[in-house]
């Protein structure tokens, strides 16, 4: 007769599944490196708006940023798909990485200026955005080459670890920083950061393209974009993501919710309630490792953040608001696992690239025409019903694209035929360790 796991054995089993950072040599660099450059790079994503509050006074003036921000980011998302695929993707993470850091740098010298210039930031914020669609293509796409093909869910939850600390601690000390030390001390900190970041990456093993890769090109992204559409599994990845982003994104409207809830203070939680419940789920996330159904962990995740936030939008007192924030949260870094994963354990060496230039164009449109969506509809109808029709949305959005894609719910990495040849093949076998 077994007996029953220990408490011990218990606690182990939910602590996060550290055999990446163990198996990977380039995981480990790159983790660390991106634990640092994320606390920089929050610190001047908070710094930045308040800085063209502060010389404009002007709410349009802030998000007229997103403007800004957007097109880059899809342009480049895109062409960095392409990239990733035709060259050495080590050298893109180097370069797009010093890029940044020299975004930084002008972002600095501007604010010592005796009267520092606005325009300056916005060229700052466009370019940032146009390197990070660079950079990210090449990132994603290069998990399944340096992590063993069962420890990718494990790597995805110890990556969103790495990105919650900084979405948590860099906003917190950016304000601080800001508010006693000023914005010039903010951006030198970024500056650390990214010189930091790009000593590390210099350490990253040569990641070359696959023999017969060829040079970015339209004709190229189109194929990679024929491919996804040709997946079903990834398809649902791609829909569920964008459905729930548009339908249940409403940060954009917390500045309006904590005014309903007479709760002003609360503003700052707002925005970082989803953040703690995400990382509370990669703090305990031990347990993804052993599921091999990603496809759940994708439509689950979103359907719990869209039913978190219909309740958010119900209830009238703050508390309850920001544990539904909270539990949104926790519901998207689930779905995010479980996107990571079926694209890392499936997609072939030489689209990995292009597949995450469109994953690029899934996580950045979604959010931004969910903001407009949620704004519009606040506007017409109130903050809350705004908030709780829009997690209504999702829901059954989510609901919809599950019935028309039934082989997302169905996906098993251990019977999935791309899972098994990808494998089989040796692809994700790590590198330099």
């Amino acid at each position: 007769m077994t007996s029953a796991p220990s408490p011990a054995a218990r606690l182990s089993a939910l602590l996060p599944d550290l055999s990446p950072l163990r198996s990977s040599a380039d995981f480990r660099l790159l983790w660390i490196q991106g634990l640092v450059t994320y606390f920089g790079s929050f610190m001047a994503l908070i710094a930045l708006p308040l800085q063209i509050k502060e010389l404009t006074g002007s709410p349009l003036a802030v998000g007229a940023m997103g403007a800004v921000e957007l097109v880059p980011l899809v342009v480049f998302g895109l062409y960095g798909g392409a990239l990733a695929d035709s060259a050495d993707r080590r050298k893109v993470i180097l370069g797009t990485e010093a890029g940044l850091g020299l975004l930084a740098l002008v972002l600095l010298v501007n604010a010592a200026l005796p009267d520092p210039m606005l325009w300056p930031l916005y060229l700052v914020a466009g370019g940032v955005s146009a390197l990070a669609g660079l950079q990210r293509p090449a990132l994603d796409s290069l998990m399944a080459r340096i992590v063993p093909h069962d420890q990718l869910t494990a790597a995805a939850a110890l990556n969103s670890l790495r990105w919650q600390f900084g979405a948590i601690t860099g906003p917190a000390v950016a304000g601080l920083v800001v508010a006693y030390a000023g914005h010039a001390t903010a951006y030198t900190v970024t500056v650390v950061t990214f010189t930091a970041s790009v000593l590390l990456c210099l350490r990253l093993a040569p990641a070359p393209p696959a023999p017969d890769s060829r040079k970015p090109s339209l004709r190229g992204i189109a194929e990679g974009a024929r491919y996804a559409w040709s997946r079903p599994v990834l398809l649902g990845t791609y829909a569920v993501d964008l459905a729930a982003m548009f339908f249940a994104f409403p940060n954009t409207i917390f500045p309006f919710l904590a005014d309903e809830l007479d709760a002003e203070w609360s503003l700052g939680l707002m925005y970082a309630a989803g953040s703690v419940g995400s990382l509370v789920l990669g703090l305990t996330s031990g347990w993804t490792s052993r599921v091999r159904r990603h496809g759940l962990f994708v439509v689950f995740g979103a359907a719990a953040w869209g039913l978190a936030i219909a309740a958010a939008g119900w209830f009238s007192n703050v508390w309850p608001v920001l544990v539904c924030l909270a539990v949104a949260g926790a519901g998207d870094m689930l779905s995010g696992l479980g996107r990571s994963t079926i694209w890392n354990q499936t997609i072939p060496e030489e689209l990995r690239g292009r597949l995450a230039g469109i994953e690029v164009l899934s996580y950045s449109v979604g959010p931004q025409l969910g903001q407009v969506r949620a704004g519009a509809m606040a506007g017409w109808t109130g903050t809350r019903s705004a908030i709780w029709s829009g997690g209504v949305a999702c829901v059954a959005s989510v609901a919809l694209l599950t019935a028309a894609l039934p082989k997302l719910l169905t996906y098993d990495s251990g019977t999935d035929e791309d899972a098994v040849r990808r494998r089989a093949a040796g692809e994700s076998r790590p590198a330099g360790v």
